[in-house]
């Protein structure tokens, strides 16, 4: 195997033995080390926006309710709750066991318990527009919440929404603790004081971080054991993927999460198997992953070929979604054939899509030449330079078509950006679920949701698709809600204003001496059932 590592991340390098070695000596037992390529930008949940902060948060902070690998929700700090009969009021039961991590600002005892003013602190707290969390629209469905006693939590909604408990399994919604924030203010971010299975100990922004385990932690497994297993974690900040992997793949970290394009080839097989150099020391865990990967076409555009639902079609039949998966993801990931919503989420439908159809596609670019008079039609796909490749695969078999496709590479801020404020034709997305209810996907079409202040970047307009997504939101029955979404999402792919490309996976590897890590379709690392045998 050979890997360049840059000079710049030799000193990064040279902490993963520092800090390993560190945490070695002082604990003396099981330490599960994890680099983060992403740097981290807060620890206060308030604003865990980004995957790396939410995976941090995670081990420090608890909510009311939480998922389970099934994406069932699951009783944490409210060991119950009742919903009323109208599905607008959430009465919840607030555990009396749970304490913060120590701090000499609670007094004499170094820490508290949990009670039910602590979420309506929290509550609170997310909704201050002088805080200006990126999470509070968790809450805009809430018309009001209140402590009824220490440990009763009583939550009104403005409407019936079926997947609000869901909503409250995300990390903005955590607890924490009024006269730890109060005192810190904005250095919370560094100063965490929750109530997860492991406390904070250390961070070096950007170098290191390093969390404890939480021997007072109120979750035990299901022999009556306290949790968590291990006794620390330990990140670093590696930002480039290629160092990280021979990190890994020299056993100085446990765990990648993700394939990426740098070392795909060098552990899979094209068939998305574990080469034999790797299969004796790492375990490659996969699974759905509440993640849809598409094109995006805004549909206020001026451009008469992306204007035409015609070619808007034979873009969608006009490449190989499975080829594509094999060759440039090792078979990782699910050909999207089916629309918007991802395989493993209910109102998913695999005939509601668009197939491999090479003669179809031709007929209908030439449809369109015959009708619009426009010989050589021609479109611009924008993306970043991670997804270049698709991006170029789909230039090469349209091109196959009539259609004459350009690939324009700018960084990810600028086109976040442009896409927010329509100033692209053609653009590669993703969208990754905030909770797992195919409303969070469906909500991306829906006409009040216009971007730059709303998800629906793509202007989709629908009177019918208004009113459904409506109707939706105040079906408590699953089953007829999920025939609904399946329905909306067929009306979606009907008008095209996407090109979905695949579904993903979450891919991770760890080292054989890591067990109970498992996987989820929301890539949430949750650490306290790891094991980590010695080397």
């Amino acid at each position: 195997m050979k890997i360049k590592v840059s000079k710049s991340n030799y000193i990064y390098i040279l902490l993963f033995f520092t800090l390993s070695c560190t945490l070695d000596k002082d604990l003396k037992t099981n330490v599960f080390r994890y680099n983060e390529h992403k740097n981290i930008g807060s620890l206060d949940p308030a604003f865990t926006k980004d995957n790396a902060d939410i995976w941090a948060v995670n081990q420090l902070f608890n909510g009311l309710v939480q998922m389970d690998e099934n994406l069932n929700v699951q009783p944490c700090i409210a060991n119950s709750w009742a919903i009323s009969e109208d599905a607008l009021t959430y009465s919840f039961s607030i555990r009396n066991d749970v304490q913060y991590h120590k701090h000499d600002l609670f007094g004499e005892d170094s820490t508290r318990t949990v009670k039910a003013s602590d979420f309506e602190y929290s509550f609170n707290r997310l909704l201050d527009k002088k805080l200006a969390s990126p999470g509070s629209w968790t809450l805009n469905k809430v018309e009001s919440f209140t402590a009824i006693n220490d440990t009763l939590f009583q939550i009104h909604l403005k409407q019936a929404f079926p997947a609000f408990l869901g909503l409250l399994t995300m990390k903005y919604c955590s607890v924490v603790p009024k006269e730890i924030v109060e005192h810190y203010n904005t250095d919370f971010r560094s100063h965490p004081i929750g109530t997860g299975p492991f406390k904070f100990k250390r961070w070096e922004e950007n170098l290191k971080l390093v969390f404890r385990k939480n021997k007072e932690y109120f979750e035990i497994d299901s022999n009556g054991k306290q949790l968590p297993y291990l006794e620390a974690v330990a990140i670093t900040f590696l930002s480039d993927k290629q160092s990280e992997f021979l990190q890994f793949a020299q056993g100085n970290i446990d765990f990648v999460s993700g394939l990426d394009a740098s070392y795909k080839d060098e552990i899979l097989t094209a068939s998305g198997q574990l080469r034999p150099l790797y299969d004796t020391d790492v375990n490659m865990i996969r699974g759905p992953y509440l993640n849809t990967e598409y094109l995006a076409i805004f549909m206020e555009t001026e451009l008469p070929e992306l204007q035409s639902d015609i070619l808007r079609k034979a873009i969608n039949y006009g490449f190989d979604r499975q080829k594509m998966m094999t060759y440039l993801r090792n078979g990782i990931g699910i050909p999207a054939n089916g629309g918007f919503i991802p395989k493993g989420l209910p109102g998913y439908d695999n005939t509601i899509g668009f197939s491999f159809q090479p003669e179809k596609a031709k007929q209908l670019v030439q449809q369109f030449k015959i009708e619009t008079g426009i010989t050589t039609p021609e479109i611009t796909i924008t993306t970043t330079s991670n997804y270049l490749s698709f991006c170029e695969y789909i230039q090469r078999e349209l091109q196959k078509t009539g259609i004459t496709v350009n690939v324009d590479v700018i960084p990810p801020a600028t086109l976040k950006d442009a896409k927010a404020n329509g100033k692209l034709d053609l653009f590669r997305a993703s969208w990754v679920a905030d909770y797992p209810d195919a409303e969070n996907y469906l909500s991306l079409y829906y006409s009040k949701n216009f971007a730059p202040n709303g998800p629906n970047y793509t202007h989709f307009k629908s009177k019918l698709f208004d009113q459904w997504y409506e109707d939706a939101l105040t079906i408590t029955d699953i089953k007829k809600r999920e025939l609904l979404y399946t329905k909306m999402d067929s009306l979606v792919m009907a008008k095209t204003p996407i090109v979905p490309l695949f579904y993903d996976e979450v891919v991770r590897f760890t080292r054989k001496e890591v067990s109970g890590l498992g996987i989820n379709p929301i890539n949430l690392l949750d650490l306290k059932r790891v094991k980590k045998t010695k080397e």
